[in-house]
């Protein structure tokens, strides 16, 4: 799929909050490209939770995911061993569930670029020591 691309909650919250450090670089990136946007569940609900200072806020950004076409990538109770694994392989950084799922669903859908604000994704590997590229650079 080109232009898809897996999205982490740090994008996602400085979207819909103007506060945040990155809301401006998030935005003017965003708009600048046309990617399809894949996350999880557990993204979502991060990202849900960390807009709670405002409920129409949080409305807005499923509206959002609604109206855009974010796609779900579904976690299934058969994944939860691999998340176990990747979350104590990783377990110094700590690694967040929300963040294995990502790991997760770029190790079963070949799409390995992301968009996250985090540093975490330089140092996580999928089989065959390949690195998921951060896309957003700033």
């Amino acid at each position: 799929m080109p232009n898809t691309v897996l999205v982490d909650a740090g994008p996602l919250i400085a979207l819909f909050d103007k506060d945040d450090f990155y809301h401006k670089s998030i935005k003017k990136f965003m708009s600048a490209n046309n990617f399809k946007l894949i996350t999880t569940t557990a993204v979502i609900t991060e990202t849900s939770h960390m807009l709670d200072f405002n409920i129409q806020t949080q409305i807005d950004f499923l509206k959002w995911i609604n109206d855009k076409g974010i796609i779900i990538y579904d976690i299934q109770q058969k994944d939860m061993q691999r998340i176990i694994e990747l979350s104590t392989k990783y377990s110094d950084i700590p690694m967040d569930f929300a963040d294995a799922t990502l790991v997760l669903a770029a190790e079963q859908t070949g799409i390995h670029k992301i968009i996250s604000v985090d540093s975490d994704f330089e140092i996580y590997r999928l089989p065959g020591k390949e690195r998921i590229e951060n896309i957003f650079k700033h």
